[in-house]
């Protein structure tokens, strides 16, 4: 009879201790609540913007962000495999998917800005003269100048291959295309270093402007817009993600008073702003907008 009461003892603990290792790993504390993963892509860190912004986002709410600057490609893996909390990324159309599956929600619209064409201020594929963005590569590729391409999956690898596809042409085996494998900043010095050309978000661009000896070479052709969107994971797919914290951080990205400041945030240092808010807009304003010069 000792025996058995000893055996049931040991039962006893071994269930408590077993249902207590199940609610470690999958019961978040309260610590862990109050930090927010946020995945982006390299324009938004690189640019400075989130150096200032999320102080005070952090400083109103009390959540503590932890900023991962990857590719596009790669912060949306990171949401479609929950180990994000919050998406802030600029490909609609990688985007599309998981909006339409139902991995991410609250899908949001907050600015945009462009992408231009940069390269060595003497310009030997003769770029300033190209009338698209689609003739501007074919005059690349003709000169077999040296492209730095990002190769990394990103939103502006995207869009790039996606013009070089519409100008007929394949360069990812040529001896003058160059993939860093690397974020919008490490290309950039890449391509000054070099003297190649690359496509760059413009306010990664001007952010670092001062340290390259590149020149934008082409820009305005509508096909550059280039839109950001913030989504958060769905806590209904991933329980664990910090649900109410990207709620707030997608509240703070749209408020009136923050759109007001991604408006200015460049004025001062360039001349010019780095984002344009969006917040609110159709695609058709935003377009129309943007064909029109930025903002109004």
């Amino acid at each position: 009879m000792f025996r058995s009461r000893t055996l049931w003892l040991w039962f006893l603990l071994l269930s408590t201790l077993s249902v207590g290792c199940q609610q470690t790993s999958t019961t978040p504390t309260t610590s862990t609540k109050r930090e927010l993963i946020l995945a982006t892509t390299t324009s938004t860190y690189d640019s400075g913007l989130l150096d200032v912004l999320l102080p005070d986002f952090e400083k109103q709410t009390g959540y503590t962000v932890k900023v991962i600057a990857v590719g596009t490609g790669k912060a949306l893996r990171m949401g479609k495999e929950g180990n994000a909390d919050v998406l802030l990324t600029h490909a609609p159309a990688a985007e599309k998917p998981l909006v339409d599956e139902g991995w991410v929600v609250d899908y949001t619209l907050v600015m945009y800005n462009d992408f231009v064409v940069v390269g060595p201020p003497e310009d030997p594929a003769g770029l300033r003269g190209a009338t698209s963005v689609a003739d501007a590569f074919t005059r690349i590729a003709q000169a077999k100048a040296l492209f730095a391409s990002r190769g990394d999956d990103s939103g502006t690898h995207k869009k790039e291959r996606a013009i070089w596809k519409a100008a007929g042409l394949n360069p990812e085996d040529a001896s003058w295309y160059l993939e860093t494998g690397q974020g919008m900043g490490a290309t950039l010095r890449v391509a000054s270093e070099k003297g190649a050309y690359t496509l760059t978000d413009r306010g990664t661009f001007l952010a670092l402007r001062e340290t390259l000896n590149l020149d934008i070479l082409f820009e305005g052709d509508p096909v550059l817009l280039n839109i950001y969107h913030i989504m958060r994971v769905n806590p209904e797919r991933y329980p664990h993600v910090n649900a109410e914290g990207g709620k707030a951080l997608i509240a703070f990205f749209v408020d009136p008073a923050v759109q007001e400041r991604i408006g200015r945030f460049g004025v001062e240092k360039f001349g010019q702003p780095l984002f344009h808010p969006a917040a609110g807009m159709t695609m058709e304003e935003l377009k129309s907008r943007f064909q029109k010069g930025g903002s109004e």
